[in-house]
């Protein structure tokens, strides 16, 4: 389990998406040399995680729980396959291309060390959005990827450090419940029968996850039993 690419991206201005000035910087290209990785801080206030990657729509991404974006290389040569075309590493918005980790796999509240100081804590799976539609130029983008269910994951800084292409990834703490990632995004996306149950995932989800279980149990009521 490593690290192909660590990625960041530029402030751009394109003609879809509804941030401020039309400026996005989701499409990242690989960084080189060693690359801090931080505790950006508050969701609104704060971007990314990864120095020099610039964030433009705070009001989504970044923060605290939202540091740091992670697709497997894996997933990307699916979608190759699918969609008949090259998908370098970055284009998906991550900010690390790993190679032998199922993130899709991984369990909300997992911590992986990467390299020799950085550890990260798995919080939440991404929801894609028009941005990431645009960036791809595929029709009907965002419910072809929601089908699938392969969102990759965000993951949140608990130990700050350098990390570089090529460091290695260990899973340090994997939590005994249910809710990976994949399960995750289908109870917020397509079977919100299931999020009561992500509630097993404690702490370690984002508090805006917190809300929307909150208000579909107000709502419906617990559908875990």
């Amino acid at each position: 389990m490593h690290l192909i690419s660590v990625n960041a991206g530029k402030a751009t201005a394109v003609d879809y998406t509804d941030t401020e000035g039309g400026l996005t910087g989701i499409g990242k290209r690989p960084l080189t040399g060693p690359v801090r990785v931080f505790a950006p801080g508050p969701k609104g206030t704060a971007g990314s995680g990864v120095a020099g990657d610039e964030i433009c729509d705070l009001r989504h991404h970044g923060g605290e729980h939202q540091a740091v974006y992670a697709y497997a290389r894996e997933d990307l040569d699916w979608w190759e396959a699918e969609l008949g075309r090259e998908l370098p590493g970055g284009l998906f918005g991550e900010n690390l291309t790993t190679a032998g980790i199922d993130v899709n796999g991984a369990r909300i509240g997992e911590r992986w060390r990467i390299g020799r100081d950085l550890v990260l804590e798995v919080t939440s799976a991404r929801i894609p959005c028009r941005t990431f539609q645009g960036v791809l130029g595929e029709p009907g983008w965002v419910r072809r990827f929601t089908r699938t269910a392969r969102p990759g994951a965000y993951l949140r800084v608990v130990q700050e450090g350098e990390i570089a292409a090529g460091d290695p990834v260990e899973i340090l703490h994997r939590p005994d419940h249910e809710v990976t990632v994949a399960f995750w995004f289908r109870a917020f996306t397509t079977e919100r029968e299931l999020l009561a149950r992500t509630l097993a995932a404690g702490a370690a989800m984002p508090p805006s996850a917190h809300e929307t279980v909150r208000g579909y149990l107000e709502k419906y009521g617990d559908t875990r039993a």
